[in-house]
């Protein structure tokens, strides 16, 4: 079984989008049982608050399923639990690192690094635009699936 977790910021925009999109990915090319999914934050910020309500739209709008969840905050213990740390821009690569320390088997990469663009995930909390962050965060998890499925 493969374990990915999906971290950002905050956790309330990207990662969960990321998490939920992934899944759903999964879920249609029957795949569920292959993967453990979750997500996360580098921040405080955000601890404990709920998803975006411009996320869930977003989720809606193209039919993802989601369960309702709160912020949770990345910890160091996560490092050997999980193959993959999928990150949404830079800023989070040096928010992972402030957990993590160092990265010795190369298990940190940008999402969209699968779909051979290296460039973070726009942030929707400053942009406003949730459609484009959607768009690149299904791309990335449609390029990261292909990646482990095959």
């Amino acid at each position: 079984m493969k374990k990915i977790m999906f971290v950002c910021h905050g956790n309330i925009c990207r990662s969960p989008m990321a998490e939920f999109v992934f899944l759903d990915i999964a879920r249609k090319n029957r795949k569920e049982n292959e993967f453990m999914v979750a997500s996360s934050a580098t921040s405080t910020e955000e601890y404990g608050a709920p998803i975006h309500p411009e996320a869930i739209a977003q989720m809606r709008k193209h039919d993802i399923p989601f369960t309702p969840r709160r912020a949770v905050l990345l910890s160091a213990d996560d490092y050997d639990k999980y193959d993959i740390f999928a990150i949404m821009d830079e800023r989070n690569r040096r928010g992972i690192f402030d957990i993590f320390g160092t990265d010795p088997e190369n298990k940190v990469h940008l999402l969209l690094e699968y779909a051979g663009r290296n460039e973070g995930i726009s942030d929707p909390w400053y942009s406003g635009n949730f459609d484009l962050a959607f768009d690149e965060i299904e791309s990335g998890c449609l390029a990261l699936f292909d990646h482990l499925a095959n």
